[in-house]
């Protein structure tokens, strides 16, 4: 075997085992020295290659986004032409069947997303940049087929939708924890009654002339000024 061929395959075998540790457990609790004792790798050759945990830590999680990057690019156009709602929940579904079938990826994606080291948000930030782009064009053609309610445009619905997207698993998670759902027929009730919210709210508006307020609604600078004079 070649020495160029030796040293990919040790690259490789220092990268299979750290996608494991840090798909079975937080980052805080891995080490350099756990992924070595664990799979039997000598110090000397892991620091070799890697300069340390941070850098493994970002070549797994750039190998997951990438991974779920193909595969949502894979199931995508069978749900785009759907309904706006139907669209919507397909898509957001679309992840969570990937992380379905690659457990050690949905760690690694709650690693870096929702328990997201501070030090290395920016880096993240920007390996996850081909996952928003693709989110935005998705997004942007759905939100074209829709009819907006008067006060919204497209720019302001996008925009929302790309927050809702980001934040999406978090809620999920919550409501997986209070509902006990964990098979994949329960998340699809869930993540339906989720993107029901999403579309048409929570709060029934009360029908009202053009230009007047729904009933009960008081003017902010009124209530914010009484508060002012009042000490609150």
């Amino acid at each position: 075997m070649k020495q160029k061929e030796r040293q990919e395959r040790s690259r490789k075998e220092i990268f299979q085992a750290a996608m494991e540790e840090f798909g079975s457990n937080d980052y805080d609790k891995v080490t350099m020295e756990s992924i070595c004792t664990r799979h039997k790798i000598s110090k000397g050759m892991m620091y070799h290659y890697y300069s340390g945990k941070d850098e493994l830590f970002l070549q797994c999680v750039e190998a997951m986004f990438q991974m779920l990057k193909e595969y949502v690019e894979q199931k995508a156009p069978a749900v785009t032409e759907q309904n706006s709602f139907q669209a919507i929940k397909d898509y957001f579904l679309i992840r969570e069947y990937f992380f379905e079938d690659h457990p050690q990826e949905k760690r690694i994606f709650e690693n870096a997303m929702l328990r997201r080291p501070k030090h290395l948000a920016e880096q993240i930030r920007e390996i996850r940049r081909p996952i928003r782009e693709m989110n935005r064009i998705f997004i942007e053609k759905v939100v074209a087929r829709m009819k907006l309610r008067p006060g919204l445009n497209q720019r302001q619905v996008i925009r929302y939708l790309e927050s809702m997207e980001y934040s999406f698993r978090t809620v999920l998670l919550q409501y997986q924890e209070e509902e006990g759902a964990e098979d994949i027929h329960a998340m699809l009730k869930l993540v339906e009654e989720v993107v029901d919210m999403v579309f048409f709210g929570v709060i029934q508006r009360t029908e009202t002339g053009s230009g007047q307020r729904a009933a009960g609604s008081e003017d902010m600078e009124t209530r914010i000024g009484a508060g002012r004079n009042t000490g609150i």
